[in-house]
């Protein structure tokens, strides 16, 4: 992700305050990590500096690039007893591809690759690459003990958390935060985000970009306890034959998703879900968007598309 887009959050917080008031003030504290900018919010320092460690932590763990992490290791091996955190999104991962067919799955690394690099060389990669990377996409490609935590591949696979990784860990900084007594907070990763009771006496508020203008808010939410998510075509993309391809792939046709959504918010129980099935849903369209989500308990969507967005 480039300076500029860093920049470009796919969620504006507008968060309110109270002015002139004794109450103890808020700290918001920020740091690049994960390939993004990662926003902590709440009246507690030293909670805040407890919950970028489990960042860093879990960013060790997972970034596929750093040749010692986790996931490196496990798409040279094919085989490996995970920690307990890779254990964990490996499962939720897999529940998440099972619930929504295929449209979530972490088995695309080696395609979104290859898009990322036509991305920045604004190249499309050639189709008999696609082809041969897509016969080793799909969810059934890995299994995981839940035992014993080991995590499996088939031999030419590889996965990439990348699209559930930032939930995941902005749900495990909110129970860092919990831990040390903190009632009220805001995680901010990159737009993957959760909203932790109130700020003072009133709901967060959060702003939905609108896709096309960025830095205007075309929506805002009030939300308490909840996490938010938002997969867009506008946070990484390109334009060829003046077609805009996104760096969202659909796992079954190997290309990026051109079904006239421009963005998916989900708000959910908890980050990981927002970020997975906004993800899911952005792939599947807004039909089968609705149906999925008509079977999970505090989930909404909001869904943007190029006749209803501006």
């Amino acid at each position: 992700m480039n300076s500029n887009k860093l920049f470009s959050y796919l969620l504006i917080c507008l968060t309110l305050c109270s002015c002139g008031c004794s109450r103890t003030p808020y700290i918001k504290k920020t740091k690049l990590m994960m390939s993004t900018i990662i926003e902590i919010t709440a009246q507690d320092e030293q909670a805040i500096d407890a919950a970028f460690k489990e960042f860093e932590r879990l960013e060790k763990l997972l970034n596929k690039f750093a040749p010692d992490s986790e996931i490196s290791i496990l798409n040279q091996l094919k085989e490996l007893k995970m920690s307990e955190a890779g254990c964990d999104m490996i499962k939720k991962s897999i529940y998440f591809s099972k619930i929504s067919s295929g449209a979530f799955d972490i088995t695309v690394s080696a395609l979104a690759d290859s898009w990322k690099k036509a991305i920045r060389s604004n190249l499309l990669p050639e189709k008999i690459d696609i082809d041969n990377n897509l016969k080793n996409v799909g969810w059934d490609k890995i299994s995981i003990d839940e035992k014993t935590c080991i995590a499996k591949l088939a031999k030419n696979t590889q996965i990439d958390l990348g699209g559930i990784a930032k939930g995941y860990a902005v749900d495990r900084a909110v129970k860092i935060l919990g831990n040390h007594g903190v009632k009220s907070a805001l995680v901010n990763a990159g737009g993957n985000m959760y909203c932790l009771g109130k700020k003072y006496n009133k709901k967060w508020l959060i702003g939905i970009q609108d896709p096309r203008n960025p830095g205007k808010v075309i929506k805002k939410i009030e939300l308490e306890n909840q996490g938010i998510s938002t997969s867009g075509d506008y946070q990484q993309f390109f334009i060829h034959n003046n077609k805009r391809y996104s760096h969202i792939i659909d796992p079954k046709t190997g290309y990026p998703v051109d079904n006239g959504i421009e963005s998916v918010t989900v708000i959910a129980e908890d980050a990981t879900t927002a970020d997975a099935l906004s993800t899911a849903i952005f792939v599947l369209g807004e039909e089968k968007g609705y149906n999925l989500i008509k079977n999970i308990p505090g989930t909404k969507i909001i869904i943007l598309n190029d006749k209803n967005a501006h």
